[in-house]
Formats: structure tokens, sequence, C-alpha cells
């Protein structure tokens, strides 16, 4: 751990907050920066060193600089694309920039503490794979060990991040949107009203943008493949027949109709990810209790280097201080309330470490869901509590699982824990402060920017309508959408059981439920262009696999990186003007 690693993750880590920020209000997805932030930091000292302005950039530097930069990119988990948001949408209550940060820091604190916890048991008693972390380490190491693959994949990433940056700076100047064909038709309602419906107002369009083509060929072509379902069935189908039921009023004029059928739409489709989410989360716990764990021996040299349990208790009490106090201060809930939180929250980021640690994707939505649930009992008809609460769960969640794989790839290089830890600190420190800033820059007017067709915001939809439910009662839901709910849930738990218990042959083939409800709420042309995304890399992973194998993480996370990076600095030249 040297100064130069710290201070060039904590850099890297605030060039790509913003890229989340931007990903997570846009599509409620976030990228796991771990591999870039490497790639960038060997590029950069390997520049210097060649330059005579730096030393040799080490493989341990190197994992202190991801570790911290990870740290602040996955800041967004503690609540910017979700449940602040959704707080600001149901009550008008937003934080100050200075209120924000400190937020975002006790929140994530509160991960870290659970992780450097979990880390004697998870990894050196369980040997859990942590797969991201494996991905890094491997990567990492293959970097490091110099030569033209290591250079071509930094002019690839390089490359395709300019290109779609300039793809989006482009389109912002010519203004120009998704391109809708030009078919119509005419419905008459029940009330006898006839309206003209064209695919531009359902959303049936293609848009000239590479962010969520990058999403799309990382996701894979089941979810791009559920995707487009979601978008069809909801999109071509279940909104014409809102419209003719009257249950949506149209927009005026032929602008997109996003806002007003999302309104519709957001309850079967937050449904369906509800209700899968927590299935598979539950099906998964049970399938772990039952099954003997095999030891796994790994092919790198392991550092047993367990960490100190008493510092480890000491900054459980000044966390579990902070939080109690953040949460009655600034949101004023109740003593009682906020120190059960706090506990429910070390409970669950356990569950999350353990599900992580297994699959590599970590359940912030259920898992949050868990909490809002629990306090609609406790505390019912708050909304506040109901929602800050639960961004407590989900930010440390977020912020142990990064924690987790970025130990498993120290783990296999043989790095310190408690140095990554560290890095993992100023990592935090330095994502929260670029994070409220982005996010207060992107969306100074949240009532009047989120879930409209610019800004989506699946998470913030989902978590709001929860909250509405369990805060007002099922008169908070439009007419015909307990039906719709019924049914999405149905469809959500009998995919998510058809899928724990299938074949791995079957898993492949059946939709993710997730995905089509998270198609409910974003675009029709979002969902099209990650199908495109999955199908292209599909495709390139059948006629070229080992060009596929090392280049399609690195071009997709260049489309990501290079829009998120794109749309932010337009956000910041609109406001200047």
């Amino acid at each position: 751990m040297t100064v130069r690693a710290v201070m060039t993750g904590m850099v890297i880590g605030a060039l790509l907050t913003p890229c989340n920020v931007y990903s997570g209000l846009k599509i409620g997805w976030t990228f796991n920066m771990s591999v870039a932030a490497g790639l960038i930091g060997f590029a950069f000292w390997t520049a210097a060193e060649r330059s005579g302005f730096g030393r040799p950039w080490g493989l341990r530097e190197n994992n202190i600089n991801q570790t911290a930069a990870s740290a602040a990119a996955s800041i967004i988990a503690a609540g910017l694309a979700a449940p602040i948001p959704a707080l600001a949408l149901l009550t008008g209550q937003t934080l100050s920039f200075y209120v924000l940060s400190f937020w975002l820091i006790v929140v994530s604190l509160l991960g870290i503490v659970v992780a450097a916890g979990l880390r004697n048991q998870l990894l050196l008693r369980e040997r859990l794979p942590f797969p991201s972390g494996v991905v890094t380490a491997e990567t990492m190491g293959e970097i490091h060990k110099g030569g033209e693959e290591a250079h071509a994949r930094l002019r690839l990433l390089s490359f395709t991040a300019a290109l779609s940056a300039s793809l989006k700076l482009l389109v912002t100047w010519l203004n120009v949107g998704p391109l809708a064909p030009g078919l119509q038709a005419t419905m008459t309602t029940e009330s006898g009203r006839n309206i003209s419906v064209s695919a531009s107002n359902l959303g049936l369009a293609l848009d000239p943008s590479l962010l969520m083509v990058g999403f799309g060929a990382i996701a894979g072509l089941r979810i791009g493949v559920s995707m487009l379902l979601g978008a069809v069935i909801a999109w071509g189908g279940l909104a014409p027949l809102a419209l003719s039921y009257g249950w949506v009023q149209p927009a005026d004029g032929d602008a997109v109709w996003f806002a007003p059928l999302v309104e519709w739409l957001l309850w079967p489709g937050a449904t369906l990810m509800v209700t899968a989410s927590l299935t598979a989360f539950g099906l998964s716990m049970i399938r772990m209790a039952l099954q003997q764990r095999a030891q796994r021996m790994d092919d790198f040299a392991v550092q047993e280097r367990p960490i100190n349990m008493r510092v480890l208790l000491a900054a459980f009490v000044v966390v579990l201080g902070l939080s109690v106090t953040a949460q009655s201060t600034i949101f004023s809930i109740g003593l009682f309330e906020a120190v059960i939180a706090v506990l429910l929250s070390y409970v669950l980021a356990v569950v999350a470490a353990r599900v992580s640690g297994e699959t590599a994707i970590t359940p912030i939505g259920a898992l949050g869901k868990i909490t809002q649930l629990t306090f609609g009992a406790i505390s019912p008809g708050n909304v506040t509590a109901n929602l800050m609460t639960a961004n407590v769960t989900g930010g440390a969640a977020g912020q142990c699982a990064d924690l987790m794989h970025d130990l498993r790839t120290g783990q296999l290089i043989g790095a310190t824990p408690s140095f990554q830890i560290v890095a993992q600190i100023f990592g935090v420190l330095a994502g929260a402060f670029v994070a409220a800033l982005t996010y207060l820059v992107l969306i100074p007017d949240p009532q009047a920017q989120l879930i409209t067709a610019e800004w989506p915001a699946p998470a913030v939809a989902t978590w709001k309508a929860v909250a509405e439910v369990l805060g007002e009662g099922l008169e908070a839901m439009p007419p015909g959408a307990i039906s719709a709910i019924v049914i999405a849930a149905i469809v959500g738990i009998g995919l998510a059981v058809a899928e724990a218990f299938a074949s791995e042959t079957w898993q492949r083939v059946i939709p993710s439920a997730s995905a089509i409800g998270l198609a409910f709420v974003i675009p029709a042309w979002n969902a099209f262009s990650l199908f495109l995304g999955a199908a292209a890399a599909a495709v390139i992973a059948r006629l070229y696999p080992e060009w596929s194998k090392r280049r399609i993480v690195v071009v997709a996370a260049g489309f990501i990186v290079g829009e998120s990076l794109a749309g932010v600095i337009g956000a910041l030249v609109s406001l200047a003007g």
C-alpha cells in the first residue's frame, strides 16, 4: 500500500463514479469497475515509468488502486439510484451536497465493517469462489506480465470509449432522438373516444446510443432476449390495452407517452422483479443451507492473514453510532427503528455476501424489499422510515459485496487485507463526494425529471411503488393494476422456481423474470438496444471464441464508460450555460 496507489484509486474512482450514477439513473444497472480501474492504473504508471517520471507499477499496488476505485464506483448502491430519489418523489425531501455525501459515507462504512468481519469465514474457511474477484485477479495477472496483449486491451478500451462518447455528443448536438417507424393506429376506448397511437408514442424505436449495447454484451443473450420479450409485452401489448380501457390517459402531442404509461406499467413490472428476486433469493438460501460445501483449492498462493477482531469490534461500535445518529438527525427516524435497521443491515449484508460469493450477483433490490416489508409492519405509514432504513440495508449489502470480491482478488495475488480495507475507505470518501455532486448536477429537480423517458430510473420507480403501497394501501394503485400485479406475481414466482430447479441447459433458455420486469419500466428502445448488444456478442462469440473471450468485456466497458462520461459532461455544460 503506497500513497500513489491509494491516490490513483481515488482519482480513477472519481472519474468512473459518474458513469455508474448516470447508468444507474438511466436503467437501474451499474458496472463493476475493478478491471477497468486496473487497466487504467497500469496504463498511466507504465507510461510514466517509460517517460522517466515513475518507478515500476507493481501488481499489489494495482490491487490497492483497483480496490479504492471500485469502492468509489460502487457508492451508487448507497441509495443514489433508488431510495434517495424515491424519497424526493414521495415527500419532496432533498439533501444538500454535504448531507448527502455524509449519508453515503456512513451507509458504505457499514458494509465495509461487515466485509471485514466475514473475510476469514468466507474466504479462508469456506473458500467461496467470488467469481468477479477471480476474474479481476486473472486479468491483473495477465496485464502485469506485460506484452502486446495488455496494450491491445488498453487501445481497444480507449477507442470504444471515444467512439461511444463521440456518438453521444453528436446526437445531443444534433438533437437526434430515438428513431421510430411511421406506424400509426386509431383505437376506440371503452368510453367511446377515438385516439391515435403511433410507434413513437409507445417508444417502439431504435436509439442511436451504445450504452445499452454495452450492457447487453455483458448481460448475455438470455437477458437480452428476456428484455426484448418484456418490451414487446409491455409497450407493444399492455400499453395499448391500458389506453383502450382508459386506465391511462394519453399525453398531448406526438411526444413519447412514457411518463403516463410507466405509472401503470411499473406495477406489474415491479412485481415481476420483486417476486422473482425474493423467490430466487429464498431458494438459493435453502439450497446453500442444505448442501455440504466442498473444500476448494486455488491455483494461486493463498495468504492466511486474518483481520484483527479487536479493531473490528471497535469499528462496529463506531459505525453503529454514526448510522443511528445519521438516521435520527437527517430523517427523524426513531432510535428503536434506527438501531433495528443497522442490526438488520448486518444480517442481510452477510446474506448478500454469501449469495454474491456463489453467483457474482448481489441481490440489493431483494434485500431492500425485505427491509421495506419489515418496517411496513414496525412503522406503518411512515414512508421516510420505510425507504431510508431499506437504504441502510441495500447500501451496506452493496459495499460489503464489492469489498469481498476485492478481498478475494487480494487473497489470490497475496495482498494484505487490512491494506485493502484502508484503500476501500479512501475510495468511499472519494466516491461519496463525487457521486453526490454528480447526482445533484444531473437531477436538480427529481420530481420533474425522474421516471421520464430521459431518466427512466427503474429502481426508483420500484422502491417508490413498494413504499406507496405500504404507506397508503391499495388506493395508491391505478385502475386495473391489481389484476396485473396478481398475474405478474404468479409469472415471477413461477419463472424463478423453474430456473432454480431446471438443469443447466434449460436455465439458459428460461426467460429471466427480473429482466422482463425491467423492460416494463424503461423505454422500449433501451430494451431493443440491449438485445442487439447481447445478440451481437453471442454471434461474435460463436464465430471468434478466443477473440471474444479476451475482448468483448473490454469493448462493452468502453461503450458504457464513454457514453456515461459524455452524458455527465453534457449535463455540466448545460448547467454552466
